[in-house]
């Protein structure tokens, strides 16, 4: 785990705020102006999304010059002394459809590991207002309270289950409750974490989709899985590869409980 004391821990959180924050102020002004004679705007997203990590990347070589940003070259595979240990994660837009479409379920994430250890993940959902932030080993937060995920229970027709698109080509389901797909991985996990959900099924992700609301989740009592129970290093993954393994993110001891409703068929 790593000593907040040697990193500055407030000091580096107060700049993931303020940057996430600056940064939602900046897509603002794109969301909702696609195109609408075609089902997806790529030339409005990708401008929103070069503006983004163009600012960021800004901001962060003016204030911590020395760290790096995951995506800026070939990932480090050994342990550095000093602020070059320092590795950002940044998502400029999560839920892309969402935010070119007008529809306010789309976030920015932030995340900031020190030789592959977690240091503290930010969602950040522009349109609402919504901040989730969490140090690793500490207390997750929406907004300024502390969250936790409660127990989860029996599974009930008021359950719900976040997946993601094309779910049902991928399984047959008995779960009880509702089954939703908002086009948010962080989102996601950061609703799980808020307790809005009983879990969240996850299909076609990164490292970079993940890093910051895993640190969220964790921190609220959750964690992720692959969908036959056994251990998921995300840290595995920082190489960029796309993660193949269908992964669950449910409270701490209750996948079972999920994944028993949940059939593959391919």
């Amino acid at each position: 785990m790593v000593n907040p004391k040697h990193l500055g821990i407030e000091e580096l959180s107060e700049f993931a705020v303020k940057v996430i924050r600056k940064a939602g102020d900046i897509a603002l002004p794109y969301y909702g102006k696609g195109n609408p004679q075609v089902k997806f705007d790529e030339e409005l997203v990708t401008e929103a999304e070069l503006k983004l990590v163009d600012f960021f990347r800004s901001e962060l070589k003016s204030q911590y010059p020395q760290h790096g940003l995951f995506g800026d070259g070939a990932p480090r595979e050994e342990y550095v002394h000093g602020e070059k240990g320092y590795l950002w994660i940044y998502d400029a837009l999560d839920g892309v459809a969402n935010f070119q479409a007008g529809i306010p379920i789309w976030g920015i994430s932030l995340a900031l590991v020190e030789n592959f250890w977690p240091v503290l993940g930010a969602f950040y959902m522009p349109v609402t207002g919504d901040l989730f932030f969490a140090r690793a080993g500490e207390k997750a937060f929406w907004q300024d309270k502390e969250i936790s995920i409660p127990s989860t229970g029996n599974m009930d027709n008021e359950s719900v289950l976040l997946t993601f698109s094309r779910f049902h080509n991928h399984y047959k389901s008995a779960f009880p409750g509702k089954i939703r797909n908002l086009g948010s991985t962080g989102a996601h996990l950061c609703y799980v974490a808020r307790g809005r959900a009983e879990g969240a099924l996850l299909a076609h992700v990164s490292y970079q989709d993940l890093a910051a609301a895993q640190i969220i989740l964790t921190a609220a009592g959750g964690k992720i899985c692959k969908l036959d129970g056994t251990e998921f290093h995300l840290s595995e993954y920082l190489g960029g590869q796309r993660i193949t393994d269908h992964l669950l993110a449910a409270p701490q001891g209750s996948h079972s409980s999920i994944s028993v409703y949940l059939k593959r068929v391919e």
